[in-house]
């Protein structure tokens, strides 16, 4: 299998419950309800803070800032009408680390979503991404 292409598989279990995963791998589960899991929307937005924390984790790390604790609000805008699809997605970074300052927090986030994080690559260019950082 290449490297460059992924495989999911999902199941409906009940109602508007699913479970899904990489094959052989752990499961999450989603409903469209929100009520056994995040709903597929809930879901795209952890998906993205996901990534974006991956990648600014992996970037601090390299500037040897001594990262002690990272927690990403995201929060999304969505449509009135259908397709309901997100219009702007904001992030609120709250780092933490020995020699992180503003600067080098602010860096590893805007790498991370101006150039690595391939979920927030993949969503349509015109949705809006922006973010508010609080060290401590």
């Amino acid at each position: 299998m290449s490297s460059n292409l992924r495989h999911a598989s999902l199941v409906w279990k009940h109602d508007l419950v699913f479970e899904g995963g990489v094959p052989g791998g752990p499961a999450i589960r989603l409903d469209g309800d929100g009520g056994a899991g995040p709903s597929p929307v809930v879901a795209l937005l952890l998906a993205a803070a996901a990534c974006t924390g991956a990648d600014v984790v992996l970037i601090l790390n390299k500037m040897r800032a001594g990262l002690s604790g990272l927690r990403i609000e995201a929060r999304g805008t969505r449509r009135e009408q259908d397709p309901k699809r997100y219009t702007a997605l904001h992030f609120i970074f709250h780092v933490s680390g020995a020699a992180i300052d503003e600067a080098r927090a602010r860096r590893a986030i805007d790498l991370s979503i101006t150039k690595y994080c391939s979920v927030m690559h993949s969503l349509a260019p015109e949705i809006a991404i922006t973010y508010d950082l609080v060290l401590g």
